[in-house]
């Protein structure tokens, strides 16, 4: 092909500024038009009756008093545990569900993307080029070559905001997304701090039965010895022997519970099985939080809960769809046009005989549909209606779950200080016990009966303690905390 020359070149410049000015006017015109009209529903956000305050009586540190938002956000802090902390910083990094959600945040906004695509104007560029030969009883066998190039433009007008509609309803899908992330850092947090307590708990518990277990083998040792002297019956060396086997026995299932609990842990912060082993091996107590929390009113949890943010976010992605099924009904405008130079000739291509310009609407309006855009308009609105009711359900959920942690934290410790009662009594009738035992004043079954009860109430006393630390890890859970750590470049990226 023959390069253009500079007069060919300053031509091309001058050409068609008629035809691109009507078309460009034409667009502008679309432009303003389109603003004209937005049919279907807005959005209102629903008005949730709460109650003004818990039911049950907050007592045990716990307080209405407003939540300190540093404090929630960062809540395990409280728990003073260097470890816990940095398995969570982990696990915000590597979780693989973190990972999946930050996925289909990138995939809304793409997705809204292309719905604001629909606002603007469509323009493509094209050129051929076609070279046909007629047939000798036809065309006489010539060859005839044929050039074009040009621009083609498109645009909807979008007079009745179907279009609109469409962006509200991928921004706030986008904004569901990111409530989506909210809910899942929350629950990955609470599920991190859950099952290190209960690695610590399990800890605890095998170093109290193995404590408990060289107790009993001495009390056996004695029980063969007096055995041997005479002093006892074998009875008490068999009671001696079946209540340290017993003992024992429990040790493998804590170990097992506690293998498990670490593997779990390991998933949670993205890490294989076995590969935080070595960090957990130090045992460490049940961690041990501050006596105060601030709960705030049930109001507060509407504002706080991912969950019943992202359930208000989906309603109003529903109630925008209604007005994208609304505008269906309303006629639609398109405008077209193109501008462009066709020649049978190279050469002839860029000049005033080849310009060749087109432009003009096109309107659709269903005539006849035999019902299925009302129907269509009916199911979204059904659809808005579920939607509502998910909401609704969301907050009364919420509330529930909230009430159900403060009941169940406040109460069990009132259980741990009984059984902290409980052991220390154990320690004392043990010991007593003990001493009778080989003084020959009391038979074996009050050493048995006390070292039982004396294991068994240090067991619960360790498992009540750590279902303290986990209900008030629910409880933060449950008040929406620690979604607010996440980086802001991850959950608000700067969009205008």
């Amino acid at each position: 092909m023959k390069e253009l020359n500079m007069y060919q070149l300053k031509y091309l410049k001058k050409a068609n500024t008629k035809e691109f000015f009507v078309l460009v006017s034409c667009m502008i015109a679309a432009l303003i038009l389109s603003g004209c009209i937005t049919v279907g529903p807005d959005y209102i956000l629903p008005e949730t009756k709460m109650p003004a305050k818990w039911h049950n009586e907050l007592k045990g540190g716990i307080t209405a008093e407003a939540k300190d938002p540093q404090m929630l956000a960062k809540w395990w802090t409280t728990l003073n545990d260097p470890v816990l902390s940095g398995f969570i910083e982990r696990a915000v990094v590597n979780n693989p569900d973190i990972k999946k959600v930050r996925a289909k945040i990138r995939e809304q906004r793409a997705r809204r993307n292309i719905s604001r695509s629909g606002l603007f104007p469509a323009v493509d560029s094209s050129g051929s080029f076609t070279r046909r030969k007629g047939s000798e009883d036809t065309g006489g066998g010539k060859e005839t070559d044929s050039y074009s190039a040009g621009f083609d433009a498109g645009w909807e007008l979008n007079l009745f905001g179907g279009t609109r509609r469409l962006v509200e309803a991928s921004t706030a899908e986008l904004q569901a997304s990111r409530e989506d992330l909210r809910d899942v850092l929350v629950s990955l947090l609470a599920e991190v701090a859950l099952n290190y307590t209960d690695v610590r708990s399990f800890q605890s518990r095998i170093e109290v039965a193995e404590r408990n277990l060289k107790i009993q083998d001495e009390t056996y040792q004695l029980a063969q010895l007096r055995y041997e002297s005479g002093l006892a019956n074998e009875f008490a060396v068999y009671q001696a022997k079946y209540n340290l086997e017993n003992t024992r026995s429990n040790i493998p299932n804590l170990r097992a519970a506690l293998e498990e609990a670490m593997n779990r842990l390991a998933v949670l912060i993205g890490d294989n099985p076995g590969a935080i082993h070595a960090e957990l091996k130090e045992q460490k107590p049940v961690p041990v939080s501050r006596p105060d929390l601030a709960v705030g009113i049930p109001a507060d949890v509407l504002r706080q809960r991912p969950d019943i943010r992202r359930a208000e976010r989906q309603l109003a992605a529903q109630t925008a769809r209604v007005g994208v099924a609304t505008a269906e009904m309303y006629p639609k405008i398109n405008l077209t046009g193109s501008i462009g130079f066709e020649s049978l000739s190279l050469d002839n291509l860029i000049s005033a005989g080849s310009r060749a310009y087109s432009l003009g609407p096109r309107i659709t309006w269903p005539i006849f549909k035999a019902g299925s855009i009302r129907s269509n308009i009916e199911v979204q609105s059904a659809l808005q209606e579920q939607y509502l009711i998910q909401y609704e359900t969301a907050v009364l959920r919420a509330l529930a779950e909230v009430e159900n942690t403060l009941v169940a934290y406040m109460e069990e410790q009132n259980r741990r200080e009984s059984l902290s009662n409980a052991k220390r009594a154990a320690v004392q009738a043990a010991a007593f016990a003990q001493d009778l035992y080989k003084a020959g004043l009391t038979d074996f079954t009050s050493v048995l009966d006390a070292q039982r009860s004396l294991l068994s109430f240090e067991d619960q006393l360790i498992q009540s303690e750590g279902k303290i630390i986990s209900g008030l890890i629910r409880l933060y859970k449950a008040l929406g905390g620690g979604w607010t750590s996440l980086a802001p470049a991850d959950i608000n990226p700067d969009e205008k």
